[in-house]
């Protein structure tokens, strides 16, 4: 068997293994070590494991995970989300369909402080959904706009899958959160209007809700003043060169546990919980990091991204075809593979052959824009059938919400999202243009 074959024996491997629910960071290390021993020899295999994690786990840049991770625990623990979906309803909820306007922008002001996708749409499922149904709302309607909403905590800085992009990757975390930040803006803008699209076309879908002051509007922005700070100092702070995002996400810790505690919500078996979760959680990202890297390094030494950058050389298929079909993959991969499965499965192939392609961006940008629109299409895979893992979020608040239902609504979200990947793609000034001006 050639090193080659040897590549896609263990990428099979490696997938079987996922489809029966063995860990990720497992299958990764065992397919990794079966090839690594195979091509290189065990005494090689274990040389790499006695020295690579140590080198790989005593680098700074990964100290950004576990206090982004906490940062979402104490935002979640703090009850904010509440609060953030009552302003953006009372500001926009009397539009019709507004108050899945504001479940959409809740999430994204939720999203820029908590950087999970499955948190964001949980949190705001529980405050947003209820009053969805009060006024009569479409289950579609709601489920979608719920499900696709919470889609922006992987997009929106801070951004876990954003963050082990740019360590796998060797990308700089700050260039890639700058970089997010416009995309993750026309995410959350393209949302609402597919809101405003689909109530036009069904009026009965989205009725208005409660019409309000212009006095109630300022006084509930003044309700989440402490937010807009958080954001501000966090994101501001890695914006403008003030932090590094470790030290962003350390002022964000001690900024939000402040907002738990002043809030009422936070006490002291609330903070040992976020603590436990917090470190069961890095736990869980750093094996599954090493996992990765082992992996990685055993598709560099089977030439299989060798072998692929010479196919697309001898191809005559231009650059553009080649991502396309790469982004292509990613959506069908997102039918039964989750997010950080897909990101890790495919970086170690894909990455070289982005990199080796003339696109007509400088090699430094190339990284971070493939990273994003990376992020964007595998975003979609938590909003497509069958898996959908945030549509099955939604569905377990309401049984009565039926699943064929819940996807239905998600389709006016997905043209959103296609729309979107086709601008980045044929505009990288929109992903790139705020690098260039602030970092």
């Amino acid at each position: 068997m050639t090193n080659i074959e040897l590549a896609f024996v263990m990428m099979g491997l490696l997938l079987v293994l996922m489809s029966i629910r063995i860990p990720i960071a497992i299958s990764m290390m065992v397919c990794g070590a079966i090839g690594y021993s195979f091509i290189g020899g065990t005494p090689a295999l274990m040389e790499y494991l006695g020295t690579s994690p140590v080198s790989k786990f005593s680098g700074y840049d990964l100290s950004v995970v576990p206090l982004f991770l906490l940062m979402g625990e104490l935002a979640t623990r703090s009850g904010i989300t509440a609060e953030l979906f009552k302003t953006c309803n009372t500001w926009i909820g009397r539009q019709r369909g507004g108050i899945a306007m504001a479940a959409v922008a809740g999430c994204a002001a939720f999203g820029a402080i908590c950087g999970s996708s499955l948190a964001t749409a949980s949190t705001m499922g529980k405050v947003a959904l209820p009053e969805m149904k009060r006024l009569k709302y479409s289950g579609s309607l709601a489920a979608g706009a719920l499900a696709a909403g919470g889609t922006l905590g992987i997009l929106i800085p801070p951004s876990m899958v954003l963050i082990i992009f740019a360590v796998l990757t060797e990308q700089n975390i700050a260039k890639m959160f700058i970089a997010a930040f416009i995309p993750g803006f026309l995410a959350a803008f393209g949302y609402i209007v597919a809101i405003a699209v689909y109530v036009r076309i069904y009026p009965d879908s989205g009725p208005r809700g409660e019409k309000t002051t212009f006095t109630q509007k300022l006084k509930s922005t003044k309700d989440v003043w402490h937010i807009t700070g958080i954001f501000l100092v966090v994101l501001g702070g890695i914006y403008f060169g003030l932090f590094t995002p470790t030290e962003a996400a350390a002022v964000g810790v001690i900024l939000t546990a402040l907002l738990a505690i002043t809030h009422g919500k936070m006490r002291t078996d609330g903070l040992l919980e976020c603590l436990t979760r917090t470190a069961v959680s890095s736990a869980m990202i750093f094996f599954i990091v090493l996992g990765a890297d082992l992996f990685s390094v055993f598709i560099a030494l089977s030439k299989l991204p060798d072998m692929g950058v010479e196919l697309i050389s001898n191809s005559g298929l231009s650059p553009y075809t080649i991502l396309v079909l790469m982004l292509l993959t990613y959506l069908v991969m997102g039918c039964f593979l989750d997010s950080l499965a897909m990101i890790l499965l495919t970086i170690p192939i894909y990455f070289p052959m982005i990199i080796s392609m003339d696109f007509g961006i400088p090699v430094e940008d190339l990284g971070i824009w493939f990273g994003i629109l990376a992020l964007i299409v595998v975003e979609v895979g938590l909003i497509t059938p069958p898996v959908g893992m945030n549509v099955f979020i939604i569905k377990s608040f309401d049984k009565d919400l039926k699943l064929k239902e819940c996807f239905k609504g998600v389709v006016p979200f997905l043209i959103s999202d296609v729309v979107r990947v086709a601008l980045l793609i044929l505009f990288p000034s929109i992903t790139l243009g705020l690098v260039h001006l602030i970092a």
